[in-house]
């Protein structure tokens, strides 16, 4: 087997993604729609193994975390205290001559990623990055004029009820945090949780984005996995390290690469207008360093506004302290898709095996949406082999094939990341034993029918 090689572009991803059904472009057949993604057969099991083992680790196997699930539509008027309404857009310029669109921070930080910076600021020293208000005059794609930057609002906007004024306007939510926000005294006292605690939920959320961008990194419609962890305080800098530190450790358990991952603290003039610090855990793409998830200390600002705007008060006695305070509040927000995305992208390489190049998803065992596939040697023994299939999917997710050789079989079920494969073949009458070959290594080994169920389960446990 040679070296390694690993995801150079998403656009091979992309393909393998479409070929072996983990995601299709949505509405493809019309032409696809920009920003919204479908995810085929193994795309939601392995998402949903995913959400498993976030929900497992943030909530289950927690005391002082539970969960909840919010409509996606609510009351206007929590996105106006939350300050979306008002603030929630980016800036856009269009090109007057090729009428491109472009989100006017990725256009100057792409050309400060690519070196291109002369091209959009063609009569300035470009030896150094833009000033602060600096607007590029020209397009990366053209070299035409561009507009002066306008508003975008990223919030899609849609109405309830039967009238079409301006009463009956309601938003899809841009965020699951705020409904968890307006929930905080409902869960508190009905779950009589105390302070400090958590409140997770994972659910869609939609933005409006002016450009979105590398497959599914960057959508209109995505999910959330957003966990607020309600504290004293005194005691917000101490449970942002605690989270930091576990959010992190998260990644490492899904199998993905140590030196992929990085944390980056945000400057000030980056930071939320809500938070006092912030930390992006960031994974290193093809298309460099971007973030999977932000922890926040966003302080008291969320329920202070809220209570503010309700006339309900949000501040909670605490017992142990004998104090009346307004809780300030941790944040961790991933999103599923960029999670399922960053998975793929790291298990994504291209080995060879005697003389022969492959494709491969080297997938953590337990994330892996297609656990076992069972394969007989010759299509006599499909009747036993089946059996022996459906024995084994009562424990794992198998499947059964008897397409092919068993080279191209081996192929079919590496590209998908199928963990192990089992062959019955005419020894196996004899033996009850069967062989398993292992992806990763691709060897192979004689394995008795009444010990295959054992052997496999401890391989593909967590």
């Amino acid at each position: 087997m040679t070296d390694e090689s690993r995801l150079e572009s998403l656009d091979a991803l992309v393909s393998l993604c479409k070929r072996r059904g983990y995601i299709f472009q949505s509405s493809e057949i019309y032409g696809g729609l920009n920003g919204f993604w479908d995810y085929g057969p193994l795309g939601v099991e392995l998402r949903r193994r995913i959400f498993d083992s976030w929900w497992s680790t943030m909530v289950s196997r927690r005391e002082d975390v539970v969960g909840m699930d919010a409509s996606i539509i609510t009351h206007p008027r929590v996105w106006e205290a939350s300050g979306h309404v008002e603030s929630f857009y980016d800036m856009m310029v269009d090109c007057r001559e090729c009428n491109r669109r472009f989100r006017l921070d990725h256009l100057i930080q792409d050309a400060v990623d690519n070196g291109t910076l002369d091209a959009i600021f063609p009569d300035r020293d470009n030896s150094a990055a833009p000033a602060e208000g600096e607007l590029p005059t020209r397009c990366p794609a053209c070299a035409g004029e561009l507009t002066e930057p306008r508003q975008f609002a990223l919030m899609f906007e849609t109405r309830v009820g039967a009238a079409t004024d301006s009463k009956s306007v309601a938003y899809l939510r841009p965020e699951t945090a705020q409904a968890i926000f307006v929930n905080f005294k409902n869960v508190q006292m009905s779950s009589r949780q105390k302070v400090p605690f958590g409140i997770a939920q994972v659910g869609k959320a939609f933005r409006n984005e002016v450009t979105p961008r590398n497959f599914t990194f960057r959508s209109r419609e995505f999910e959330q996995m957003e966990m607020e962890f309600f504290v004293h305080p005194d005691e917000e800098r101490q449970w942002f390290d605690y989270w930091i530190d576990a959010r992190h450790a998260w990644y490492e358990q899904l199998g993905i690469d140590p030196t992929r991952l990085r944390r980056r603290d945000h400057a000030k003039d980056e930071l939320a207008h809500y938070a006092s610090y912030t930390t992006d855990v960031e994974y290193q793409f093809p298309f460099g360093w971007a973030e999977l998830e932000g922890v926040a200390n966003r302080g008291n600002f969320d329920l202070t506004q809220h209570g503010e705007h309700s006339g309900k008060d949000q501040a909670y006695f605490d017992p142990t302290r004998n104090e009346k305070y307004v809780p300030s509040v941790i944040e961790t927000s991933a999103g599923l898709d960029r999670t399922l995305l960053t998975v793929l992208a790291d298990a994504y390489a291209l080995d060879e095996i005697a003389g022969e190049e492959r494709t491969v998803l080297r997938l953590a065992p337990h994330l892996a949406p297609r656990q076992v596939a069972v394969f007989p040697l010759s299509k006599k023994l499909g009747e036993p082999a089946r059996k022996l299939a459906d024995d084994l999917r009562k424990r794992f997710h198998a499947i059964y094939d008897d397409s092919g050789s068993i080279g191209k079989r081996y192929r079919r079920e590496d590209e998908v990341g199928t963990p192990y494969c089992v062959t019955l073949d005419f020894e196996t009458l004899e033996d009850d034993a069967v062989t398993v070959r292992d992806r990763d290594t691709t060897e192979q080994e004689r394995i008795g029918l009444s010990a295959l169920g054992d052997y496999l389960g401890e391989r593909l446990r967590r």
